[in-house]
Parts: structure tokens; C-alpha cells; sequence
């Protein structure tokens, strides 16, 4: 049986690849632009505490995972539509984005004028509801966003074979570092002590770049997806080829997998938004934003380096020995971050972070790719995105964020709280790491006895 995605693939490899790279470069260059700021801009300039920074997170993720699992998963399975889902995901993404902005800003802007807002007889300041407003309005762009994101993962598996996914994911991810690099620097120069965001930059910025990203993929992308012969093809033969024995493994070893993954992310993203924060202690070391762009680019250009070496790697070791590999560093990289009080270490650690991450994406997507069927590949693999998507959030909420603020409320110095903090993440890793050895043993005793 010849896929029709492949055939499509051979015909213009070149082309494909750099309708994807380029949707990934400028991907990356917004995230890298607007995300590294928020929480800093959340923290210090709009006096939110280190929990109620983590919700701009949570709760935008929380409500991509309901939309992948529930609506865009099946629907762009039921349809087969890649490419359509990610253009119309960024484009009301972008104009949501700027939505978020006006509101936000117009309470900022009462602020300034000493107008405050009472609210079931509590009073808060403008600044604080501006705050919220940013947090409420990223949960309903992300319910739209996360049309781009289910559409990318999907994408990806129907257009390269499984042998290639691994490297093609590698060096996506290292071109989107590429990217990256010049949108912290790009961002690090806009933020302005916090009034990038409040008047409107970083935020026209970012939008501007999801309106862009859908050309690229317009022009050079295919649809994706399979046909209904196709389909149907894939069905037969997934009933001929697997018994209920067999079945019934296989969705352990998913569920499993996707447990020791989203523990192993859940630990090593818990401290992402607490990360810029503990950099700018005053306490501590007290970076501004130039310097800051700085120790977060050591991330990206690990991730770029590794990028290109990622498929080589799980092609060499295997993607079970690379996930190993890669969360190993993550866990490494955390404990230097917690434990050191030398500016240039944390440079080392940040470039361990992204040398951690790029491995850690690559070899995942590759095991999943694997383990799901490709006729509900977008509806499984919202699964695995929630495992990303969540741990961005929810690990910094109920781990980090509550850790951090406890420790300070208790009386102990701000540095020593955020360090507390990146321990337990590394602890949490840990564990999830345990959870994935444990399944490679078990998987092996069961080939063992074929």
C-alpha cells in the first residue's frame, strides 16, 4: 500500500521541508519573543505573585488540551485536514492576541489614573485586573490556538515515515531554536522595563509573526492527512495484524509512556516560568532583561546544535536510550541551576536545558508516533501534547508557584525558595525517568518470552 502523504513527500522533499522549517523559525521567534518576558512582566510590573504569574500558563494550556482531546482532534481526523487546521489556528490566534492587548491596556492605562475596580465589595487595583485580563484572555485565544498545534503533530507523522520522524523532528526543532535566538534578543530590546507589553510592542510583535507563519505553510506545505481508501486500508489491516492480546499491551505501553513522559515534563517545565524571575532576584543574581536574553539564548543555541544531531542519536542509541539521554541532562541541568551561585554556571545550566529538551521532544514524538494508529493519529496524539502543553502550566501552579510563595511567606530568602523549587523539579523528573526504565524492562521480559 503506497501512502498518499508520501507520495506527495517524494515529489518535493526540499519544498516541504521548508514550508515546515520556516513556520517552525518564526514559531519559535514569537514564543522566544513574547514568552520569555510575560512572567517577568506579570511579576514586577503588574505585582502578581509567583502563583498567579503560573495561571497565564495553566489555564491556556487546560483549555488546549480540552480542545485538542475533544474538538479539533476528531474533527481533524474525521476530516483529514492538517494544513487548514494550523492557518486558521494562527490567524485568530493573532487577532485574539491583540484583543488581549487593547483590554489589558485600557485597564492599565485607569491604573495610572488611580481608578480601581470593586468587585463583590474587594477592591483591586486596575494593574491587577489588567493582569487577570491577560490570563482570561490567553485561555480563550488558546482554545483557537490549539487548532495550530494539533494540526502541526499530525502533520508531521503523515507526511515523513516513522524512520524519519526522529531526525526531521530534530532538525525542526533546531532550526525553530534558530528562530528563537533572535526573538528573545529581539524581545529582550522591546521589553523596556515592562512597558513593551503595556503599550502594545511585544504584543503587536508576536501578533504580526502568527499572521506571517501561515504563509510559508501555504505556499509550500501539503494538506496532510489521509484519504478514505486509505483509511479504511489501515483499518483492515490493524485488525488483521493485532490481536485483542496484543491490543490490550500496546495500550498499556502507551498509557505507561505517556505517564513517564508527563512526569518527566511536569518536573523539568514546573520551574520555566519561575526561571526568569529567580534570574532577576535582586537578592540574587539580579539580571536585567539584555543579560537575561543572553542566559536563555545559551538554550536556544543548545537547541539549535542538538537539533541537527538529535536523529542521529536515536538512529544510533535508539529513541528509548535518546528519551533517556535527554531527560538525564534535563535532571543534571536542574540541580546546577539550583545549586550554583556563579553567573556563568547558570549558563552551562541553561545550555543543558535546551540540549535536554530538543532530545527529550525528538525521541517522544518518535516512540509515539510509533505506538498510536495512524487513522486517530490527531486524536492520540492530543494526548501526548497535553503532556507539554500541561506541564508548562499546571507543574508551575501546583509545584513550583505554591512551593516558591510558602517558602517566602514562611520567612526564608527568595533565592533559597526558587532553589527549593528546582530541586523538586528535579526530583519529580526523576521519577518519571524510574517510571520509563521500569517500562523498557518489562517491555523487554515480554519480547523475551516470544
Amino acid at each position: 500500500m503506497t501512502r498518499l502523504s508520501t507520495i506527495k513527500f517524494t515529489k518535493t522533499p526540499l519544498r516541504i521541508f521548508s514550508g515546515l522549517s520556516s513556520f517552525q523559525i518564526l514559531a519559535m521567534f514569537r514564543r522566544g519573543l513574547f514568552y520569555t518576558y510575560l512572567s517577568l512582566y506579570m511579576r514586577e510590573f503588574l505585582n502578581l505573585s509567583v502563583f498567579e504569574t503560573t495561571l497565564y500558563a495553566t489555564l491556556p494550556m487546560i483549555m488546549s488540551i480540552i480542545f485538542q482531546n475533544f474538538v479539533w482532534g476528531p474533527i481533524s481526523d474525521k476530516i483529514q485536514r492538517r494544513r487548514t487546521f494550523i492557518v486558521l489556528g494562527e490567524i485568530l490566534a493573532g487577532i485574539g492576541t491583540l484583543v488581549v492587548w487593547l483590554i489589558h491596556f485600557l485597564l492599565a492605562s485607569l491604573h495610572s489614573s488611580g481608578y480601581t475596580i470593586n468587585i463583590w465589595g474587594i477592591t483591586y487595583s486596575c494593574l491587577y485586573i489588567s493582569g487577570s485580563i491577560i490570563i482570561i484572555g490567553l485561555s480563550f485565544v488558546e482554545m483557537f490556538w490549539s487548532m495550530s498545534n494539533i494540526g502541526w503533530s499530525a502533520l508531521i507523522s503523515d507526511l515523513y515515515p516513522s524512520e524519519k520522524r526522529s531526525k526531521i523532528m530534530g532538525q525542526l526543532t533546531g532550526l525553530g531554536g534558530m528562530g528563537r535566538i533572535f526573538g528573545i534578543f529581539i524581545g529582550g530590546l522591546l521589553y523596556n522595563g515592562g512597558f513593551g507589553f503595556r503599550n502594545g510592542p511585544l504584543f503587536f510583535v508576536a501578533s504580526s509573526f502568527m499572521f506571517i507563519s501561515t504563509i510559508p505553510m501555504l505556499l509550500f506545505s501539503p494538506e496532510g492527512g489521509i484519504n478514505r481508501e486509505e483509511k479504511e486500508e489501515i483499518r483492515i489491516s490493524e485488525l488483521k495484524n493485532n490481536n485483542n492480546n496484543n491490543n490490550q499491551k500496546s495500550i498499556l505501553v502507551f498509557v505507561v509512556f505517556i505517564i513517564a513522559l508527563a512526569a518527566i515534563n511536569f518536573g523539568r517545565n514546573s520551574i520555566a516560568i519561575p526561571y526568569s524571575q529567580y534570574l532577576s532576584l535582586e537578592s540574587g543574581f539580579n539580571v536585567d532583561s539584555i543579560m537575561l536574553s543572553f542566559i536563555t539564548n545559551s538554550r536556544s543555541v543548545a537547541t539549535l546544535i542538538i537539533g541537527f544531531t538529535a536523529g542521529v542519536l536515536s538512529k544510533k542509541f535508539g529513541h528509548s536510550k535518546t528519551l533517556i539521554i535527554g531527560t538525564s541532562i534535563g535532571i543534571i541541568a536542574l540541580i546546577i541551576t539550583a545549586t550554583t551561585s556563579y553567573l556563568p554556571i547558570i549558563f552551562i545550566g541553561s545550555f543543558l536545558i535546551g540540549a535536554a529538551e530538543v532530545l527529550i521532544y525528538a525521541s517522544s514524538y518518535a516512540i509515539a508516533s510509533l505506538l498510536i494508529p495512524s487513522r486517530i493519529r490527531a486524536k492520540l496524539f492530543a494526548v501526548y501534547n497535553a503532556t507539554f502543553f500541561l506541564s508548562w502550566g499546571i507543574a508551575g501552579t501546583l509545584i513550583s508557584g505554591p512551593i516558591i510563595d510558602t517558602l517566602i511567606r514562611e520567612g526564608t530568602s527568595e533565592v533559597f525558595a526558587y532553589q527549593i523549587g528546582f530541586v523538586i523539579a528535579a526530583i519529580i523528573s526523576l521519577l518519571g525517568l524510574l517510571i520509563f526504565l521500569i517500562l523498557e524492562v518489562w517491555i523487554k521480559i515480554q519480547k523475551s518470552k516470544m
